[in-house]
């Protein structure tokens, strides 16, 4: 059997980067990652995110293509092909301006790009964005 992808073991589906950051559910112990957050549960993961979507729109990061070329830069990414896929799972086109409504869509698709697959249900990722 496979080993799980980093960002589900991490509580991190999105794989968001340590910085001086103190996130709500952030674990004690951050030894097991060197580079990515690790949190309690993935709840606080998908509420991470959805915060940091929230910074991004009051930046004017507000589309698909916008959130996706500042989430996963094209110097370590295939950010073109991460902006379709999600453009594709979510049927948001990438120049439309999104709303938080939408961020529940996003995420799951977001999900599946950075791991590979999404084992989250939709209602766990909505209490991740309400939370935020």
């Amino acid at each position: 059997m496979s080993k799980l992808a980093r960002g589900i073991r991490n509580n991190n589906p999105l794989n968001i980067e340590r910085t001086s950051d103190q996130w709500l559910g952030m674990s004690v112990d951050q030894s097991g990652d060197s580079r990515f957050v690790v949190f309690d549960h993935e709840i606080y993961g998908i509420r991470a995110a959805a915060k940091i979507l929230k910074s991004y729109a009051s930046r004017g990061v507000n589309t698909v293509e916008k959130i996706i070329s500042t989430w996963a830069p094209s110097h370590e990414n295939h950010t073109e092909s991460y902006i379709s896929t999600v453009s594709r799972r979510t049927g948001i086109p990438a120049n439309q301006v999104v709303t938080e409504s939408d961020y529940p869509a996003i995420l799951a698709a977001m999900i599946y790009v950075e791991n590979g697959f999404n084992p989250y249900s939709e209602e766990l990722i909505r209490e991740g964005v309400r939370l935020a």
